[in-house]
């Protein structure tokens, strides 16, 4: 089975591709904001910022180098910090779009979906009555219909243009059983490396529910495949933020947390920042008698290649 962390990695996503200005004045949209906030998520304990960019004057997903280099250099210079840059941009990017960005910047960590899934956030567009901008109501009721696609030869090309031309390590993304096998297969056939580093994902519709069980038997699934050559994380959306990453560290595993992922910090209650969920998470694993690790001990945990190493 995986090794059990001596010190809890703690990822921040800090705006992803999902959630949109609607529905919280706290998601980070322009390049001043999401450098604000990834430097705050850092400072709170984060030693991985994930990270996306938006068009500045509207919020919406884009995959433009131009708007990611406005923020990374900045980060860069502010934290420490491992910086993780999406693969997987937003709604009917193509691979070409998304893979813009990441090649561009040479990162240390990209994220890395390990399969084709329906991705449906359709059922957000109910919650809201008015809208800040036109994209977003059309954005989320498109996904009724939509594949997110990453095909084995998508994947088998991230990992070599990425992983092999740039030295870029992955945060593996598995949103069902199917993914864990998927990556076995990359795996069996020396394409990756470990140790791998899994983030296990629950609550999206059309991935695996958020049932503690499913966290457990993707849990085993994992250890039957990989044995000790991996770690793992756990991204669980909306409400089951809080009490997945809490079971992850009870079990051994790393954490991810984000305005990304969830725009609450409790029932009911929007969080201010990412922030405010980073020192909530690190609070909850702390009084458990977790330590948090830092940016230098995450780079040694999942060999990455260094700071020194990516082109911004």
């Amino acid at each position: 089975m995986a090794k059990e962390n001596e010190k809890i990695i703690i990822t921040c996503a800090i705006t992803g591709g999902i959630h949109t200005p609607t529905m919280s004045d706290a998601l980070p949209c322009t390049p001043d904001e999401i450098a604000e906030q990834s430097i705050a998520a850092a400072e709170a304990g984060a030693s991985i910022l994930h990270l996306h960019a938006r068009v500045p004057e509207t919020g919406q997903p884009s995959p433009d180098p131009a708007i990611f280099k406005q923020f990374l250099g900045r980060i860069k210079q502010s934290t420490d910090a491992v910086i993780n840059i999406t693969t997987g941009g937003g709604m009917k990017m193509t691979l070409e779009e998304r893979l813009a960005a990441p090649l561009d910047a040479s990162p240390e960590m990209c994220s890395l979906n390990m399969g084709s899934i329906n991705f449906g956030i359709f059922g957000m567009a109910d919650r809201y009555k008015s809208w800040k901008h036109s994209w977003e109501e059309p954005y989320l009721r498109q996904t009724t219909d939509y594949i997110f696609r990453n095909t084995f030869l998508d994947i088998e090309r991230v990992i070599k243009e990425l992983g092999e031309t740039h030295g870029t390590r992955f945060e593996h993304e598995c949103y069902d059983v199917g993914h864990l096998y998927n990556l076995a297969h990359f795996v069996d056939r020396g394409l990756i490396k470990p140790p791998f580093f899994l983030q296990l994902i629950f609550g999206i519709l059309g991935g695996i529910g958020a049932d503690m069980r499913n966290l457990m038997f993707m849990k085993e699934t994992a250890d039957r495949l990989f044995g000790d050559d991996y770690r793992w994380s756990v991204l669980a959306a909306g409400r089951h933020q809080m009490p997945f990453g809490v079971q992850a560290a009870s079990l051994g595993g790393n954490i991810r947390v984000g305005l990304e992922d969830s725009l609450y910090i409790s029932r009911g209650r929007l969080a201010k920042s990412n922030a405010e969920q980073v020192l909530k998470i690190r609070r909850l694993i702390e009084e458990l008698g977790h330590e948090v690790a830092t940016p230098a001990e995450t780079r040694t945990i999942l060999h990455l290649k260094g700071g020194d190493q990516v082109a911004f």
